[in-house]
């Protein structure tokens, strides 16, 4: 009798627990083995992408803020790091569906030059693993992560193009209705307003289309640091659009003004340079007293309607 219970003592302790057990490291690697293959997957897949983003970044006025957002989004992990902890993990294979989805975009991209389109696979991609490895109600708890990503990638070409005209024609159509208020004559076709003395093109970098993109980014990021309420933080968002505009029609208002009382040559050089720094701060401002109306209004009230 107590050689047999002296042999099935031996044999649990030759058990694969007690192998695990003895050899901790082994254990952790094997553990994170598996996340280490995927991410080193994904590094060859997307590490070329990736750094044509970061150039795109650094050359492209338009999109500059887009270091802002690895930034900001590891910081919305890492503050949603307890909850995220406590939710339960449930793996699905739902979830395989919408990596193969970004793999699938991810080949259009690559093979079509579609820069968009790739880098999109990307997020498509993560939100597939996540949900897959982590499972759905993981994903629900990270979504606007996802979100945050999505600001950080430049627009299409033929997007940007169908955006950048209307707001081109109307900037100039703004500024035209202020300049006679300041007694400046104006005549306006299309994007071009013809001064008195000289002829002012509202070209596409003039749009705004660079401060309205910033501008939204930062309200994005200004609501989640200040703001509890989703409702506000929608309203700030979307707040800066026609704020984004407004700034942008009073820059060319003013770069009339210094044309007609001034000197043409510095209202189109110093002016019309330092002028996009300073109505950008004038918009932030305007964001900000946005916010304070919205105080006005608590978010209980809002809700009982």
């Amino acid at each position: 009798m107590d050689g047999q219970v002296s042999e099935a003592v031996h044999t649990i302790a030759s058990g694969p627990e007690a192998k695990r057990g003895l050899n901790p490291p082994a254990q952790a690697i094997e553990r994170v083995a598996p996340y280490i293959l995927l991410s080193t997957l994904i590094v060859v897949l997307y590490g070329h992408i990736g750094l044509r983003l970061v150039n795109d970044w650094y050359t492209l006025p338009d999109f500059s803020h887009g270091f802002l957002i690895p930034f900001f989004a590891a910081y919305l992990v890492w503050h949603q790091r307890v909850d995220l902890v406590k939710t339960p993990i449930s793996p699905s294979w739902s979830g395989l569906w919408v990596v193969m989805a970004g793999l699938l975009l991810l080949l259009v991209g690559v093979f079509g030059a579609d820069l968009f389109l790739s880098r999109f696979s990307f997020i498509l991609l993560a939100v597939g693993i996540t949900w897959t490895l982590r499972g759905l109600t993981f994903l629900k708890q990270i979504r606007f992560v996802f979100l945050v990503l999505f600001l950080g990638i430049p627009l299409p070409t033929l997007v940007m193009n169908q955006i950048t005209f209307p707001l081109q024609i109307l900037s100039s159509r703004l500024a035209s209705a202020l300049l006679p208020i300041a007694g400046v004559p104006v005549f306006r076709e299309g994007n071009v307003i013809q001064l008195a003395s000289i002829q002012l093109e509202v070209a596409e970098a003039c749009s705004g289309i660079r401060s309205l993109l910033s501008l939204f980014t930062l309200s994005v990021i200004y609501g989640y640091f200040l703001e509890t309420s989703t409702w506000k933080r929608v309203i700030l968002a979307l707040a800066s659009i026609p704020i984004a505009v407004a700034a942008n029609a009073v820059r060319i208002f003013g770069t009339g003004i210094c044309v007609q009382y001034w000197n043409p040559d510095k209202a189109l050089g110093f002016f019309h340079e330092f002028s996009g720094w300073l109505m950008f701060l004038v918009s932030l401002t305007c964001l900000y007293g946005v916010h304070r109306l919205l105080t006005l209004f608590p978010a209980k009230d809002v809700t009982a309607l």
